[in-house]
């Protein structure tokens, strides 16, 4: 189906200033959006209260407006423009309160505007959770017990019928802002009046509480002739109780069967046809009990959502760009992946990795506040990590939150297993010390609500941790260097000083005691049980080997057009030390220098910091 031509000019409204919970995921929502639009030949108008946005720039719209997103200010811009079109569903929460504040005003049927993405049906019956949960009772979901009120006294009452602990839910808010979890009529109060203030249209949800369920979430995408694909499937580690913006999140799903999956995206595709999502991206969020698998449906959002932003990435799906497009008629057989260039948008994304989501917060900079997570987000920004395993992915990303967190296990925070039952921004250290004091991984898994899966596979890493600190004890006086000290080989030295000069290269000393060879036919590399090779190639290759080969007292020299260059191995040309037969070889370019004066450093940055891993690996430092 082609584009739609009887539109021509498009409004698309911002999420305005960066809150928690709303940040610059809709920025990078409404700039795919902004910008694939243009190609096609529409003109696009934008309103933003943000001008520290990307979408704000020049060149993403035909006219921008940096303006308080309200009502009345909206119209006149509408009455200024004409648009033809208004797209809600990139701009967050904010833009589709604001779309359907216009809708009660008058404006759209006063101008002729049309709303595209999604309807104002689908709108209210996703936010409205009342509504909601009347939907899901027609089609046959289960969902949690609930009663929508509009007053703390009516909050309360119904908490006795539910029975506390009772979840509070705020309608038309982003972030969970203003909810929280009650245990007492006290907290219920509290919770309650703060929830109907947040609240636009000043009701919350007093909700049976499934705290210690575990949630997961799918990314979804839909045409207008109904085709349907499943983006992303992700999975948090922390259970119900705690926002996914707060919780590690992980993608694709690690702890269900391929049959439980299955059941979550046909029940995905029933709820977005009862909605009536027209057009674009959802997001339809799960609870399954753990014990006996019982399913109840969360919540679903008709638009872009924050985790938009983190699929996208994660996959290589542009869901904010292809949300755009099916909005002003395209079908997904009709728009290609941006990945492979061959295969359409209706073929649903396949992960041969794993994506870890971490969150960080900076609660120091906010006194007072309650460092407990909860219903309502709190965190400031995330990472994303890919890896080939869910270790990997998760070791880098604590790398990565740059908090002087050097992986899992590097922080042992003190604790306790009714710590561990308190979920905060420091439980996954606790859970780090738990695992390495000792505590069963049951308990483990028990205590925090994390699937016994994940505490197995941070089990492991602690054990090969444990493993290299075992290691090093056994060697006497061998103790890991400290972080960012550079081994003395890596920094070429002259003919005059210790190392021994070959022409106009330089013998490197060995790169973990730092010993130098007695001279140049020595070959031997005193009591140093890691030995190297230094092989100078004439191709650079770029990548530090570890190669297991017999000890061997030859190392042979041979010349070439592009100077000495050094064989680590091969058929008679082997290089090795006398007391281990671990080789490690560092591959570099051939490079001839005119002087020494004028000779470049021998290592790539990458090299430098492959060689430091391999330095902290072995801890050797007997000559520091």
């Amino acid at each position: 189906m082609p584009k739609r031509n009887d539109i021509q000019t498009i409004l698309v409204i911002g999420s305005g200033p960066i809150l928690i919970g709303q940040g610059t995921e809709f920025d990078y929502s409404g700039a795919q959006a902004c910008k694939v639009l243009r190609t096609q030949g529409y003109r696009i108008v934008l309103v933003n209260s943000n001008p520290a946005t990307i979408m704000t720039d020049p060149e993403f719209a035909d006219v921008t407006y940096i303006e308080p997103l309200t009502p009345e200010i909206c119209e006149l811009i509408i009455a200024q423009e004409r648009p033809d079109a208004l797209l809600p569903t990139v701009g967050g929460q904010t833009a589709l309160n604001l779309a359907l504040a216009l809708h009660e005003r008058g404006t759209l049927d006063r101008y002729g505007v049309e709303l595209i993405g999604a309807s104002l049906e689908s709108i209210r019956l996703a936010e409205d959770r009342l509504l909601f949960k009347q939907a899901m009772d027609e089609i046959g979901l289960a969902s949690a017990h609930s009663e929508q009120v509009s007053t703390v006294e009516g909050a309360v009452k119904a908490a006795v019928g539910i029975g506390y602990p009772v979840l509070v839910r705020p309608s038309f808010t982003l972030g969970g802002s203003g909810g929280g979890v009650a245990y007492d009529e006290g907290q219920l109060r509290t919770i309650a009046e703060r929830g109907l203030k947040f609240s636009p249209v000043q009701t919350v949800l007093v909700e049976q509480s499934v705290l210690g369920w575990k949630e997961y979430e799918l990314e979804l995408m839909r045409d207008g002739y109904g085709n349907f694909v499943v983006v992303c499937s992700i999975e948090n580690l922390d259970p119900m109780g705690v926002h996914t913006g707060d919780s590690i999140t992980v993608a694709p799903v690690q702890t269900l069967t391929d049959k439980e999956l299955q059941r979550l995206r046909s029940m995905s595709r029933a709820i977005i046809d009862r909605v009536g999502l027209a057009t674009g991206g959802a997001n339809v969020q799960f609870a399954v009990n753990p014990v006996d698998g019982q399913v109840i449906v969360i919540e679903m959002n008709p638009r872009v959502s924050r985790s938009s932003a983190l699929a996208s990435k994660a996959t290589g799906f542009p869901i904010a760009k292809i949300a755009a497009l099916v909005a002003v008629g395209f079908t997904l057989d009709e728009i290609p992946n941006d990945i492979t260039r061959e295969t359409p948008a209706s073929f649903e994304p396949s992960l041969d990795y794993v994506v870890v989501k971490i969150p960080r917060w900076n609660f120091e900079k906010f006194a007072g506040v309650d460092p407990t997570l909860g219903p309502q987000m709190k965190a400031v920004g995330e990472v994303m990590a890919i890896g080939r395993t869910f270790p990997e992915a998760l070791q880098k990303g604590l790398r990565s939150l740059d908090i002087g967190v050097l992986g899992f296990g590097a922080r042992m925070d003190s604790t306790s297993p009714q710590a561990l039952q308190i979920p905060t921004a420091q439980r996954l250290y606790q859970v780090a010390a738990a695992i390495n004091a000792g505590m069963p991984l049951a308990e483990v898994a028990a205590n925090t609500g994390f699937d016994p899966w994940f505490v197995q596979q941070m089990a492991q890493v602690i054990a090969i941790q444990q493993r290299v600190l075992q290691l090093a004890e056994e060697r006497p006086g061998m103790k890991p260097p400290p972080p960012l000290r550079w081994p003395a080989w890596m920094r070429v030295t002259s003919a005059s000083s210790s190392g021994t000069a070959l022409g106009t290269r330089t013998w490197p000393s060995c790169w973990a005691c730092q010993k130098q060879p007695s001279g140049h036919n020595a070959r031997r590399w005193g009591s140093c049980p890691v030995t190297i090779a230094w092989t100078p190639a004439r191709r650079n290759l770029k990548r530090l080997r570890l190669i297991s080969i017999p000890p061997t007292n030859k190392m042979t020299k041979r010349r070439s057009a592009n100077g000495p260059r050094w064989s680590s191995w091969g058929a008679g040309q082997t290089a090795s030390g006398r007391v281990s037969s671990l080789t490690i070889a560092v591959c570099m370019p051939a490079t001839r220098w005119k002087s020494s004066a004028t000779r470049p450093s021998w290592l790539t940055a990458t090299q430098r910091r492959s060689a430091r891993i391999m330095t902290r690996l072995t801890g050797c430092t007997s000559s520091r």
